[in-house]
């Protein structure tokens, strides 16, 4: 009983292992002169039946079927079907069917592909297929310039020290002018123009403009309120060292960050430009300037260091018909004074020593395939 039972199970077997189970069936359109490619995957002892035909008589100019990437199991050139071509699995693979079409005209190829299991347990293997990215590292060993340790060396440098430092308020320009009222037969503008003290910069010295304010100011209203501001700024910093000396000289300084200015009297309007656009402005022409305003006082700071030099002009006009004015100008810098020498002093310098040493480094490789859906990287 028991030979006829094992007898009958191998018969079943071979049955069963000759039944076809069929991958895809599919009609693909080839375009001209490209080519279109189907993957697959196969067991160990599968075997592929392939079948395809071309569609109106028309020929492919290739079909070739391999073990991917390129392990060539089955090819032909220019035919018009393949029928039931047989190919023998002989390790568990993605398998690639490639149709090539080099004429100029669109072809429609019908494919069937099917596989023949090995036995009962290979029925169920998924055939589709996944990319699956992998890196490889390899490590190659060389020679390398390695830090191997440092050399310290004390080296004598000269640097320049400052030796004396101050800064100070420099008054540049106090100047009344009378500027005529639009009735007169004289122009009704009028400017005062200053030039900044300029820099000087030696080997071991330096004297520089680092802020400057000015100040306008009509008629006697904006002098009592000048003096105001100075009894106040003289109470506020008695007793204290300071680098300044005026109201004007404290907004310069950064000290004072307002002054008072008066509401009643007459006003004058005023321009801060330079030559050429003061030219323009006693031409009562359209002028550019660097500061603009209209009022019975006013004043303005500047740190800007495309400001800091040069020769600048306050244009003036009154726009009473009858009452000329009298408008006083002033302009305070602050000055910085520095004096230098040479010091000696000592620098540290490391500076690695290199040896011979065999290093290994990693080379990686990454490469994208297809592979079963089964696969593990070994």
């Amino acid at each position: 009983m028991k030979k006829i039972a094992l007898l009958l199970l191998l018969v079943t077997n071979v049955i069963f292992a000759q039944k076809a189970i069929k991958v895809t069936e599919q009609t693909i359109k080839i375009k001209p002169n490209s080519a279109e490619e189907l993957l697959f995957g196969f067991t160990e002892g599968d075997r592929i039946v392939f079948t395809f035909s071309v569609e109106d008589g028309k020929k492919v100019s290739e079909v070739a079927v391999a073990e991917y990437p390129d392990n060539i199991k089955f090819k032909v050139l220019d035919t018009k079907k393949v029928k039931k071509e047989e190919i023998v699995v002989i390790h568990k693979s993605a398998y690639q069917f490639k149709f090539k079409n080099d004429s100029k005209e669109e072809m429609t190829v019908s494919v069937l592909i099917q596989r023949i299991p090995p036995g009962e347990s290979a029925v169920t293997f998924n055939t589709a297929v996944k990319w699956v990215t992998e890196q490889d590292t390899t490590w190659n060993s060389l020679t390398k310039d390695v830090v191997v340790g440092y050399d310290t060396l004390q080296i004598q440098k000269i640097r320049k020290v400052v030796t004396y430092e101050k800064k100070y308020e420099e008054m540049v320009l106090d100047k009344t002018s009378r500027v005529n009222a639009k009735t007169t037969f004289e122009s009704s503008t009028s400017s005062v123009y200053f030039t900044l003290p300029k820099n000087t910069i030696t080997e071991n010295e330096t004297k520089k403009v680092v802020a400057w304010a000015y100040w306008v100011g009509v008629g006697k209203e904006s002098n009592e309120y000048w003096q105001q501001n100075r009894k106040m700024i003289v109470g506020a910093v008695q007793g204290a060292t300071t680098i300044f000396t005026t109201p004007l000289g404290g907004i310069a300084a950064g000290a004072v960050t307002n002054l008072a200015l008066p509401s009643i009297g007459e006003d004058v309007e005023y321009l801060l430009v330079n030559e050429e656009n003061k030219k323009l402005f006693l031409e009562e022409k359209p002028a550019k300037s660097y500061d603009f305003g209209k009022g019975i006082a006013a004043f303005k700071k500047f740190t800007e260091s495309n400001m800091l030099q040069g020769r600048y002009y306050v244009v003036l006009k009154n726009d009473n018909y009858v009452q000329p004015i009298d408008v006083n100008v002033k302009v305070s810098a602050i000055m910085e004074h520095k004096k230098f020498k040479e010091e000696t002093y000592t620098d540290k310098q490391i500076t690695p020593k290199y040896g011979k040493k065999i290093v290994s480094e990693p080379t990686i490789t990454t490469r994208k395939f297809p592979a079963t859906f089964d696969y593990k990287r070994k």
